[in-house]
């Protein structure tokens, strides 16, 4: 009997390709208030807030759903209605934050900055300091449309002077890069089941400090994704409001022995730099230009851009990649054409070898001489 071939890396910024063991524990089914499920459920929140140095003061509160399910619950609930969010935004997902306030009918303003520059510590304190309405901050620390990193510690530092709530979306850096809520000054931070924590889409966690929940009471826009309601439910039953994602639960439980394993934070992170460094390596040695300097660089996702010789085209790149296993993603920058390469998932250094190597055999097939933007 003939093994099945193996499924194409996804070298994408999620869903991401996962460990047999984190799919085979999908396959046993729970019940929602199974004893077993219960105390699975309880496990898996705990690990989550202790990752980030969350003790007795935090509290991990899920939500079934994608990442932004996760970011529009912590706006809707920590938020008040009164409120305003100030938005710091270099990228799609905090032009995202602005959409869902729009929606909701939270106040909000925008500090904007380009793709590929970090945000300014300095023009947040003069927001600040200017509109004294402003309850809240929110900000992307890696900001996946670009790969860019945000520099947290120096935002929530001016933040926290101003005495102002700090929203963090971690969602591709969390359980990859050093977070610690107890003594970075923030009121929540906001992720997902998969990303660099390896499990399967599905559901997404907000760990926020006590007082602020309990101080959000009656602040949602919506039944679903009232952090405070959920949470005090959880906190005298340990079940969840509604139909939980038991399966995607105990894939995250299976993903996060695995996380344990690995190193922890400093193990992930260090492959995933790895990977990083020999991607960024190889395609520059190909010609590809990357849109960021090493320096703003998470080691996450790379926006590399596109090549400028005219038998290039993306749709033949990518099914060219695909076709030897490999599948990337389109570039989401408004100033340039690219193209995105992720570092996470279960993917490893040899992993990385292998795509240089198709790359080089995909551009030669199309032709393309020069990979320079």
């Amino acid at each position: 009997m003939t093994a099945p071939p193996r499924a194409p890396l996804l070298l994408t910024p999620g869903p991401l390709t996962t460990g047999r063991q984190t799919r085979e524990a999908m396959l046993r089914d729970y019940g929602s208030r199974d004893r077993d499920f219960i105390a699975l459920n309880a496990g898996v929140l705990a690990r989550l807030t202790a990752l980030v140095g969350g003790g007795e003061t935090h509290a991990c509160v899920p939500v079934q759903g994608s990442g932004t399910f996760a970011v529009e619950a912590a706006i809707g609930t920590l938020v008040p209605r009164g409120g305003k969010l100030l938005i710091l935004e270099n990228g799609a997902y905090g032009a995202r934050m602005a959409r869902i306030c729009e929606i909701i009918g939270r106040d909000c303003d925008v500090l904007q900055w380009p793709e590929n520059e970090p945000v300014s510590t300095a023009e947040i304190g003069k927001a600040l300091l200017n509109d004294g309405t402003i309850t809240h901050v929110a900000v992307v620390h890696c900001e996946t449309t670009s790969g860019i990193l945000n520099p947290l510690e120096e935002i929530a530092e001016v933040v926290s002077k101003h005495d102002r709530g700090l929203l963090i979306d971690a969602m591709s850096s969390f359980g990859a890069l050093p977070l610690d809520v107890e003594g970075l000054p923030c009121e929540a931070l906001m992720a997902s089941s998969n990303k660099c924590l390896e499990g399967v889409p599905g559901m997404g966690f907000v760990i926020a400090r006590k007082s602020a929940l309990e101080a959000a009471q009656g602040n949602a826009h919506s039944l679903s994704l009232d952090l405070n309601d959920q949470w005090q439910v959880m906190e005298k039953t340990g079940q969840w409001r509604f139909t939980p994602p038991t399966h995607v639960l105990a894939a995250l439980a299976s993903a996060l022995d695995q996380h344990q394993t690995e190193g922890g934070v400093k193990g992930r992170g260090k492959r995933y730099g790895e990977n990083w460094r020999l991607l960024v390596d190889g395609m520059r040695e190909l010609g590809f230009q990357t849109l960021l300097g090493d320096d703003l660089q998470a080691p996450i996702i790379v926006t590399f851009l596109t090549p400028a010789d005219p038998k290039y085209d993306f749709e033949a790149f990518y099914k060219g990649l695909a076709g030897k296993g490999f599948v990337i993603y389109p570039g989401k920058l408004t100033q340039a054409d690219s193209f995105r390469i992720g570092c996470i998932g279960q993917v490893r250094p040899q992993d990385m070898r292998d795509l240089m190597a198709a790359v080089k055999a995909v551009l030669d097939e199309m032709g393309v001489t020069s990979a320079a933007p």
